[in-house]
């Protein structure tokens, strides 16, 4: 099974080793950076994998937060993001992007591995097309070569 990479960007370094270690022990695969430039980069960069978002959304210097999150729906509409805050979440309705997770500092990692892991499970079972009409029972493949094969059981996303 493909490991799934999640960017953490916060200039916190104690908060980013334990975003970071809580991500790893749920699974996932992380790339950890300390502002929101290095966050664009991993982004932009040709042989990025990245296939989900957490960020502070104030950082030392520009870009922030919300810049990060814009930048990563251009290149992938359906990137989960997961915003991370000290200072409220009073922008979030009107800066943050659409199906985003808003999480404000300080919260258990458990709650930050729920939110990008739901995301992701969002995100999956939106990807996945609807069974034909012709097969209302949700059995997928080619028909039968012969009348005695057996049909396979339905293909359901895993939750």
């Amino acid at each position: 099974m493909e490991t799934v990479a999640i960017l953490i960007a916060d200039d916190e370094a104690l908060l980013l080793l334990d975003f970071e270690c809580a991500l790893t022990e749920a699974g996932f695969g992380v790339v950890a950076v300390t502002s929101g430039s290095k966050a664009i980069e991993h982004l932009t960069a040709a042989d990025s994998s990245i296939q989900g978002i957490v960020t502070d959304i104030r950082f030392g210097e520009s870009p922030d937060g919300w810049e990060v999150a814009r930048v990563a729906r251009e290149i992938d509409p359906g990137m989960p993001v997961v915003y991370v805050s000290g200072h409220g979440a009073v922008d979030f309705p009107s800066r943050g992007v659409p199906k985003s997770v808003m999480l404000e500092k300080p919260f258990d990692m458990a709650q930050l591995v729920t939110a990008i892991s739901q995301l992701l499970d969002e995100r999956s079972s939106e990807t996945l097309p609807p069974p034909p009409a012709s097969d209302p029972k949700g059995l997928r493949g080619l028909p039968c070569a012969y009348p005695g094969a057996p049909r396979l059981a339905p293909v359901r996303a895993r939750s």
